[in-house]
């Protein structure tokens, strides 16, 4: 296995302050965009926020939202009318169950429509500061196979593998330091492994 220090340290000096490339003000706003973010990329949603941004400002303006109106400003997001349904329906749940804030628990993320594992720790991450876990998207995911970090498919298993060997401390900065190798670095048809800073320690499985 790569040893979780060293594979660390490279990332530091390639990521030092890798971050969530959504763009985003508020939590809602946040909330909204990783929801939109599914099987779509960084750079679409944030075209698509632009202007939704501007239009829905708070938890109470996505819960009034109407569903055909919503699905209309993100339709370019793909999947748009799972992702508005997802969207208003946690929106009301915040502003019924919450006292309209958006929740800044695992628990109580993980009850809200079309919020899962992955979209809970960006939140938690990125908007309130919370190391509750690391995210495991289809980045995560691959890097850490090809790494050699974990054996597992499952991305509760991953992340219950990454967890174990990265310290608390480095799980935010982590996620999104991994997210951007994959995406700058280490892609899923073509890994630029001659240029790429890790290529004396990691594995390489897979490729």
């Amino acid at each position: 296995m790569l040893k979780i220090t060293g594979l660390i340290k490279l990332l530091k000096k390639l990521y030092p302050k890798a971050s969530v490339e959504l763009e985003y003000s508020t939590p809602i706003q946040l909330l909204a965009a990783v929801i939109l973010s599914a099987q779509c990329t960084d750079v679409r949603v944030n075209k698509v926020t632009s202007g939704l941004f501007k239009k829905y400002r708070t938890v109470k303006d996505f819960a009034h939202a109407l569903q055909a109106e919503l699905e209309k400003d993100i339709r370019s997001a793909g999947f748009y009318r799972m992702k508005a349904l997802a969207i208003r329906e946690s929106a009301r749940m915040i502003m019924e169950r919450f006292g309209g804030r958006v929740p800044d628990t695992m628990d109580e993320l993980l009850q809200l429509r079309g919020v899962a594992r992955k979209t809970a720790n960006v939140v938690l991450g990125s908007a309130f500061g919370t190391a509750a876990g690391i995210v495991v998207d289809t980045h995560v995911k691959r890097l850490a196979y090809r790494m050699g970090l974990t054996d597992e498919k499952d991305p509760v298993k991953i992340e219950r593998d990454l967890m174990a060997i990265v310290p608390k401390k480095e799980w935010i900065w982590f996620s999104h330091a991994m997210v951007w190798h994959g995406r700058r670095v280490c892609n899923a048809r073509n890994p630029d492994c001659p240029g790429c800073l890790l290529n004396k320690i990691c594995p390489k499985r897979g490729i």
